[in-house]
């Protein structure tokens, strides 16, 4: 996706996966090595946070940082930003659908995907309800967003206008899995997954059967990916070039 875009674009610059098991030395070395920016995925998300120099007030508020930049201060020396653009991927994905400000969320599970979505609807003005198999874990998440909470085996009493996905449940290789019971969905204007392997889920599957506005996991991905990309380069992304790059990655590793 980035690399597509950098290409697109002629920016003299690459991006590469870096596998890091000591995240403090992790960041010692891109800082000596001239990195200009990061994405940091799971389980790093807030294990990196007490290694910046700075983190942007919104990933401070969610407790997660998945962009990282490095820019130059004013006496010269490097400073480590931190920030998170996956409650922006969310946003906007939902937003080529619905009115945030004017819609009942529902959203399934409790992790730090549910943690970053759930804030970006609240911020939106979106009523949220969280609904999670583990009752404390669900509970402190609504608590923490001030939002209401509804057992997972209760979800049936729920009326709401969108349903997102934000857990592992239909994630290859376990393609059948479904995170709520078909029969419900007709219930729901818009289905969103946010898992993108496979693109179109079951869940989304059924949904699109039962009538409803569905939205893969890969709009998330390629809408955080091109903030990072803003934040980093300061360009405006080329999103269709990006999705293409991704959708294209998706194939090929379908086929291997």
């Amino acid at each position: 996706m980035h690399n597509a875009a950098f290409a697109e674009l002629g920016m003299n610059r690459v991006y590469m996966p870096m596998e890091v098991s000591d995240i403090e030395q992790g960041i010692v070395g891109l800082r000596a090595l001239g990195f200009r920016g990061v994405s940091v995925t799971v389980p790093h998300k807030e294990a990196v946070i007490p290694f910046l120099d700075e983190i942007d007030p919104v990933a401070e508020k969610i407790g997660a940082v998945n962009t990282l930049v490095f820019q130059k201060g004013k006496d010269g020396r490097v400073i480590l930003r931190g920030l998170n653009t996956d409650w922006l991927g969310a946003n906007t994905a939902l937003a080529e659908k619905v009115n945030l400000s004017q819609s009942r969320v529902l959203v399934i599970g409790a992790g730090g995907s549910a943690k970053a979505v759930g804030f970006g609807l609240v911020q939106a003005g979106a009523e949220v309800i969280i609904s999670n198999r583990t009752v404390k874990t669900g509970k402190a998440l609504a608590d923490w967003l001030d939002c209401t909470f509804v057992p997972l085996e209760e979800i049936t009493d729920v009326s709401a206008d969108v349903l997102i996905n934000t857990t592992s449940v239909g994630m290859e290789p376990n393609n059948e899995g479904i995170v709520v019971p078909p029969s419900l969905l007709p219930g729901f204007s818009v289905v969103m997954d946010i898992v993108y392997a496979p693109l179109e889920t079951r869940l989304l599957r059924e949904a699109k059967a039962a009538g409803c506005q569905t939205i893969d996991g890969l709009a998330m991905l390629l809408y955080q990916g091109a903030a990072q990309f803003k934040i980093w380069t300061g360009a405006i992304p080329p999103q269709l070039i990006m999705r293409s790059a991704l959708e294209e990655e998706l194939r090929r590793r379908a086929v291997a």
